[in-house]
């Protein structure tokens, strides 16, 4: 039995998109992303009070980068890991974890924009430099894109994933139009099936209710 507890327009979705393309059996249980992430019932499954955490083998997993290694690794007959020994190892492990830095900068500017509940709370600057700090990770991912239709060589992989589910959030605070490759490679993995199963579905409560953030003067 696998069961993924997943919250709608959060980090979740990078493991939701991942077992749907893994093409495996799973149950998924939403969670309303608010206070009862920190009931006692859920911490017992993540510690951290956040989303996912993953039931699978008779435990619980959570921290996407764990959780996407674990099941590349549970089920490498899906091709989408790159195991020890693989020369394409290294770049699938960096591409993989790079996602947290985009996720990083996202949830700085979620919180700026979405969170904070009076104008008096938010920061301009704050708004501004972690917009720009996204668009230099952009033009890493663009420069890795040179040539390539996918992050690594040999084809499709969970890194496309992990980065692809990362700018899905980031791209309401930094327009992915002006980086050609980039904004290519992301419109032909988001036409997945595997990705069009992960989004919210109709009617669902969204944390990003713009399509666009843009940063504001004080």
């Amino acid at each position: 039995m696998i069961r993924l507890h997943h919250a709608h327009q959060t980090r979740s979705m990078r493991t939701l998109w991942l077992l749907n393309e893994l093409g495996v059996d799973f149950e998924t249980v939403i969670r309303p992303f608010d206070k009862s992430l920190r009931s006692p019932e859920y911490l017992a499954l993540n510690p951290a009070g956040r989303v996912p955490a993953l039931e699978i083998d008779g435990r619980t997993i959570w921290e996407t980068g764990a959780i996407t290694e674990y099941l590349c690794e549970r089920f490498p007959q899906a091709g989408l890991g790159r195991a020890a020994g693989d020369a394409e190892r290294a770049d699938w492990l960096i591409w993989v974890h790079f996602s947290e830095t985009l996720s990083q900068h996202g949830a700085a500017l979620t919180q700026q924009h979405i969170a904070l509940y009076d104008d008096a709370m938010r920061s301009p600057v704050v708004m501004r430099l972690e917009a720009k700090r996204l668009e230099k990770c952009y033009g890493a991912i663009e420069a890795r894109l040179e040539g390539r239709d996918y992050l690594l060589d040999a084809g499709f992989s969970a890194a496309d994933i992990s980065v692809g589910q990362a700018l899905y959030m980031t791209r309401h605070f930094a327009r992915l139009e002006p980086f050609a490759a980039l904004a290519s490679w992301y419109g032909r993995i988001t036409k997945r099936p595997g990705f069009r199963a992960a989004l919210p579905p109709a009617g669902a409560e969204l944390l990003y209710r713009e399509a666009f953030y843009a940063p504001w003067e004080a």
